[in-house]
């Protein structure tokens, strides 16, 4: 078993995948992501922000480790892109990476251990001993799905090592600043403020010399910033979708908890 001291969000344990433990085990194709019920952030990758700002709000947790989120739902336990059910309620919709890797991860096997091994999630419906799906293992070596499932994990591990090395730019540059939005509902007496976010500040971005925005232009950090700046506006969308869906939405948003991804 993995160490499983802070496990991610979505996983309620971890294993090993092994080709003599889980030689018959099969997976099976899944139309709904209960775990999905009720999250309204999601841990994203920079890699991420082109797409994601098409359909959610971009925001950063707070705290010193801050990470990007994409918003589902304005108040903790709402997302309104889920149903009870566990199913999408729109076919058009972006899925973020983090969910789509569900219930597999890289994880070390021990804290001290210097590889990754691909792991997953022993109480996910997803695989077991059924006697239809696909199969991970074929004469005691990995399929061609086990090999597209631990390419995928390899390059959700890069893609968060590049969103590592963003966060410790914008903070070295001290551009991240507590997040304010208000929304104006149409015959509200008061407007709702949402905080509890972080957010680029954009006046000290607009205010860094040239060369360090030559710089953040030629790596493509730019733009990203400019992508989440420009998802906040999707913020007024989600609390439409909340109010629409009788989910009242409420004059605070928690802030995340500290993700472990």
């Amino acid at each position: 078993m993995a160490s499983t001291a802070q496990l991610p969000l979505f996983y309620n344990g971890l294993e090993p995948l092994s080709s003599d433990t889980h030689a018959n085990y099969k997976v099976r194709p899944q139309d709904s992501a209960p775990f999905l019920v009720g999250q309204h952030a999601i841990p994203i990758t920079v890699d991420e922000f082109p797409l994601v700002q098409r359909h959610m709000p971009i925001v950063f947790s707070v705290g010193d480790d801050a990470i990007p989120l994409a918003l589902m739902g304005l108040n903790e336990g709402v997302n309104v892109f889920v149903g009870e059910d566990g199913r999408l309620t729109e076919n058009t919709f972006y899925v973020p990476a983090y969910v789509r890797r569900y219930p597999y991860m890289l994880a070390r096997l021990h804290p001290d251990a210097q590889e990754l091994s691909l792991c997953f999630d022993p109480t996910s419906q997803a695989l077991g001993e059924f006697e239809e799906g696909d199969a991970l293992f074929e004469n005691g070596q990995p399929t061609e799905l086990t090999k597209n499932i631990l390419g995928f994990n390899e390059s959700f591990e890069q893609a968060g090592a590049r969103t590592q090395n963003f966060m410790n730019e914008l903070r070295e540059l001290e551009l991240l600043m507590d997040g304010e939005v208000t929304i104006q509902p149409d015959g509200a007496d008061q407007p709702f403020v949402y905080r509890g976010f972080q957010m680029i500040n954009e006046e000290k971005l607009i205010d860094l010399r040239g060369d360090a925005l030559r710089k953040m232009s030629k790596s493509g950090m730019l733009p990203l910033l400019y992508a989440h700046l420009f998802s906040l506006s999707l913020m007024r969308d989600i609390f439409a979708r909340q109010a629409q869906l009788g989910m009242t939405p409420q004059q605070q948003m928690p802030a995340p908890a500290q993700f472990n991804v």
